[in-house]
């Protein structure tokens, strides 16, 4: 479905992708990166919108850039709102679908039913300077599915959105994936995506990091010491409990005292034994976090990985 054989995006010095290769067949897919970290360049570049500045990108076995064939069979959502202001949502899906070379009558027909999915239906005939950034979203989403693509691209769809309309375009996407058909999804937001897809792309700095399903992502992680903060009004003697376990690699006092850092490769029997550990010495625990759970760091730690840090 889609192929990248060392595609580099150059925007004069700037480095936008960073010699990309990936092959992925059909199926639902997350691409999961920082601001900035190139989601949007790939996607870009694999709509046909950019030329790689390396590199060759492939959409359904054609040109991404010079063969428009493949476009009929995908749907773009973009990240921007470069929306017209002065007509109304119908009156824009319809030429929408009218580009894709439906005549005028399939082109409305498609229009109001795509309109009822994502639930526009009392705001088709309202100019979209009046929507709302959740309702541009969707509107946004009704002109990509509305030909019923094969492919459906995704740049950050839940932006704007308030939880119930999060929850009604998981419902959405989730059912147009259970239908057979394709997703690939840009997002900064690790639930976002874990939501939608099992498949999961790792852009930072222009450069994939890793790819596969969540498991095996983050398999790779199992062997990289994490950290884990524990908050206790006794540190001193927190920190010789838990440097007695055989599970904890080191440990390590926060500034001012008030409880340890413990680094292991097994946080999750950490956390299972903890209580434990703590109930055997009548030791008490304000406050347990780990940084290590966001994806920043999870990124921050592929990085190093790559870079051969650890």
């Amino acid at each position: 479905m889609i192929s990248f054989e060392h595609v580099t995006k150059l925007y004069g010095i700037v480095i936008g992708v960073n010699d990309i290769s990936l092959e992925l067949p059909p199926g639902a897919y997350g691409l999961l990166g920082p601001n900035g970290s190139g989601k949007s360049t790939l996607l870009n570049v694999l709509t046909g919108q950019l030329r790689p500045s390396r590199g060759e990108a492939r959409l359904f076995g054609a040109d991404a850039f010079c063969d428009i064939g493949p476009l009929e069979r995908i749907g773009f959502c973009p990240s921007l709102d470069i929306l017209p202001t002065d007509v109304t949502g119908l009156t824009w899906v319809k030429y929408m679908v009218q580009l894709q070379g439906y005549d005028e009558a399939e082109a409305t027909r498609r229009a109001h039913d795509v309109l009822d999915r994502v639930e526009l239906m009392d705001a088709r005939d309202r100019g979209m300077a009046g929507y709302s950034r959740g309702m541009k979203q969707r509107i946004k989403l009704a002109q990509a599915i509305a030909h019923e693509p094969e492919l459906l691209i995704l740049d950050e769809p839940f932006s704007g959105l308030d939880p119930v309309a999060r929850h009604q375009m998981t419902e959405l996407l989730s059912d147009w994936i259970k239908e057979g058909k394709s997703v690939l999804m840009a997002s900064h937001i690790l639930h976002e995506v874990e939501a939608i897809a099992d498949n999961f792309l790792l852009i930072y700095g222009g450069r994939l990091l890793a790819s596969g399903a969540t498991n095996e992502v983050y398999e790779m992680l199992d062997n990289v010491p994490r950290r884990i903060d524990l908050v206790s009004d006794d540190a001193t003697q927190l920190a010789v409990l838990v440097q007695q376990q055989s599970i904890v690699d080191a440990v390590q006092f926060h500034e001012g005292g008030n409880g340890v850092s413990v680094l292991t490769r097994k946080p999750r029997e950490v956390f299972q034994q903890l209580p434990h550990w703590l109930k055997d010495q009548q030791l008490s625990v304000r406050e347990v976090s780990s940084s290590d759970d966001s994806l920043q760091a999870l990124f921050e730690t592929l990085m190093k990985i790559h870079r051969g840090q650890i």
